[in-house]
């Protein structure tokens, strides 16, 4: 019996080899990249995320403003996030960003409301200042996702901002659903301070060695401020949002914490933490981080499909005790 040439022999050899390799290839592409990627850190403790975060103003948290990032089937929405009063967007969110992130959000952040975008200290300005821009960053990731709509997450002042874009500068037919923690949508006392303030003359604008410069949004948040007031009149909700307020027992920012809400309505949900958990001690820094009340935004997110809402000890500040 004759031999294979030696040439039909190295073709057979070759050939083979490209089709395991070929096999290869095509088991590694039908793997989903998801699948290998091992989900972000999620912070839950105010203190450590808003310190770290604080420190660099100009980064984005874990998770967020991926430029190449397009929405799903499963979230077509694109999240935008919007930090409180004094704060930035890095320390805000180091626990809601890559959490959305993880669960296949496109998830986006900004700076507003400070001395230049990359300032530690936001939320300080006239909020229909900041309002405007946030207008162009809803633009900016429409224009780059695709999205007809999004969704925003805000914080504090962040979420009763945001009301001031749906209401007044066209934001309400952009966005789908608006999911509030802790919000001065009622302004608020801070715990009488303002009250007090008031009487000593040290938040009024026109003293300039005092708040109301330094913070014209402090201002505007006062319960019964003109801003406020205008904010909620006519129940200060936007045809076709869907609204999410939610609040803590603890707050001792937005005071009375009944202040975070807005009126009942088809379109309107008001969430007590300590409604689900009584453990759950969050104050008004620690909700952006809180565990309960960050299962809530991912339930008013998708309430197609609600996830359990866990029960732990959660600290003021510190967050979650284990």
């Amino acid at each position: 019996m004759r031999a294979a040439p030696l040439s039909r022999i190295s073709r057979a050899v070759v050939t083979a080899a490209l089709a395991v390799t070929g096999l290869v290839a095509a088991s590694a592409s039908a793997t989903p990249a998801a699948a290998t990627t091992a989900p972000l850190p999620v912070e839950t403790h105010f203190g450590t995320g808003f310190v770290t975060g604080f420190l660099k103003p100009g980064e984005a948290p874990p998770g967020a403003n991926d430029w190449s990032c397009r929405p799903t089937a499963a979230h077509p929405d694109p999240v935008i996030l919007a930090h409180g009063t004094a704060e930035n967007m890095n320390g805000n969110w180091r626990g809601a960003a890559p959490l959305l992130a993880n669960a296949g959000y496109c998830v986006y952040a900004f700076n507003y409301g400070g001395a230049g975008v990359t300032s530690s200290m936001g939320g300080m300005a006239k909020i229909e200042d900041s309002a405007a821009v946030m207008a162009g960053f809803v633009d900016k990731v429409r224009a780059a996702t695709g999205a007809a709509k999004v969704d925003i997450v805000g914080h504090s002042q962040g979420g009763m901002m945001a009301r001031h874009y749906l209401d007044s500068l066209g934001g309400a037919g952009k966005v789908d659903k608006l999911v509030a923690l802790s919000a001065t949508n009622q302004g608020t006392t801070l715990d009488g301070l303002t009250e007090l303030g008031r009487q000593l003359q040290i938040l009024e604008p026109a003293n300039k060695f005092m708040v109301g410069p330094a913070c014209p949004a402090c201002v505007q948040q006062e319960i019964g401020s003109d801003f406020v007031t205008a904010l909620n009149a006519g129940g200060g909700t936007a045809p076709g949002v869907t609204y999410t307020n939610i609040g803590t027992k603890f707050d001792e920012v937005t005071t009375p914490y009944t202040n975070a809400f807005l009126p009942a309505g088809p379109h309107v949900t008001n969430i007590t933490v300590q409604d689900q958990c009584v453990l759950d001690g969050t104050d008004h820094t620690e909700i952006a981080y809180d565990p309960i009340a960050l299962t809530d935004v991912l339930n008013a997110l998708d309430p197609a499909h609600p996830r359990a809402i866990p029960c732990q000890v959660v600290l003021p500040v510190t967050g979650p005790l284990l």
